[in-house]
């Protein structure tokens, strides 16, 4: 991980400091496992502690001790050295490895830190209906609610096409999505998040009505050519990706001839903005 690309955050938890970096590249938070450790295990050496649970998983062949990172944090001596790290899903897996009475106040936590409701791992049916009612509040009306919905499965069948064509990374899949993407509205996912003034929130949920239609456009060629062609790997599905935004491009171009207006718009659903930090202290 590039470090240059992430700020520190102390975190608190029952007057236990948690030291949390947040990753703006890939919009995540990292955690220090230790400190998390200490608080499960309520142990006076939580290095230690770790160093020995890791060792005993790694001899049980448990992954959880393969999905850690490392950062240069600030110990208590004011030094910095390397430190084990876990974004918020592999940590919610290291808690369940730590029989701990503190584990379902560290999981809430956790949830109030940023992971949508890590119940949902337990009852994924949560997620649908927690959408819904997340969208109601924020004023979205019903047709536009049963869209997205109906949005997210079909977006579902287009990741398992890539998946029976030998996709399998998240990486590969983000790829994808960014080569349709920029073949018919010239941005990567990221760059129209930005474009938008948006950081964490969805992309689609803060799309106009024609963006929608093109960005679900390139999205439904793209699988219905993959599921014509059956592409193997990423090489020929980036090809086809191209091609499924391609068509999309074509339809944005027609709208706009006929309508005298851009189909890519800066407008969000957001009722807040963001302000850079830096500028502001710059202003002052």
């Amino acid at each position: 991980m590039n470090q240059d690309k992430m700020h520190l955050i102390n975190k608190i938890f029952n007057n236990e400091t948690i030291r949390t970096v947040w990753d703006k590249e890939k919009e995540k938070y990292y955690i220090s496992v230790i400190d998390i450790v200490g608080v499960l295990a309520e142990s006076d050496s939580p290095r230690k502690y770790w160093s020995v649970m890791k060792t005993r998983l790694k001899k049980e062949g448990n992954e959880v001790a393969t999905i850690c990172s490392q950062l240069k944090l600030k110990a208590s001596d004011g030094k910095y050295y390397n430190t084990d790290v876990c974004d918020i899903e592999g940590m919610f897996r290291i808690i369940q490895s730590i029989p701990s009475k503190n584990a379902e106040p560290v999981k809430l936590w956790l949830a109030s830190l940023g992971k949508e409701r890590i119940d949902e791992v337990f009852d994924p049916s949560l997620t649908m209906q927690r959408a819904i009612d997340t969208y109601r509040a924020k004023g979205y009306d019903e047709a536009w609610i049963t869209k997205r919905i109906k949005g997210i499965q079909e977006r579902k069948k287009l990741t398992d096409v890539w998946k029976d064509g030998g996709i399998e990374s998240n990486l590969e899949y983000a790829m994808l999505t960014n080569e349709i993407y920029k073949s018919w509205s010239g941005f990567t996912a990221k760059q129209y998040k930005q474009y938008k003034g948006l950081r964490k929130e969805s992309l689609r949920d803060n799309m106009t009505d024609i963006e929608i239609a093109l960005a679900d456009l390139g999205e439904l060629t793209t699988r219905d050519i993959a599921l014509s062609e059956h592409p193997e790997g990423l090489k020929e599905n980036l090809k086809v990706a191209q091609r499924g935004g391609q068509v999309a491009n074509d339809a944005r171009k027609s709208y706009e001839q006929q309508t005298k207006r851009s189909a890519i718009s800066n407008q969000n659903a957001l009722n807040y903005q963001y302000i850079e930090e830096d500028k502001q202290i710059e202003n002052k």
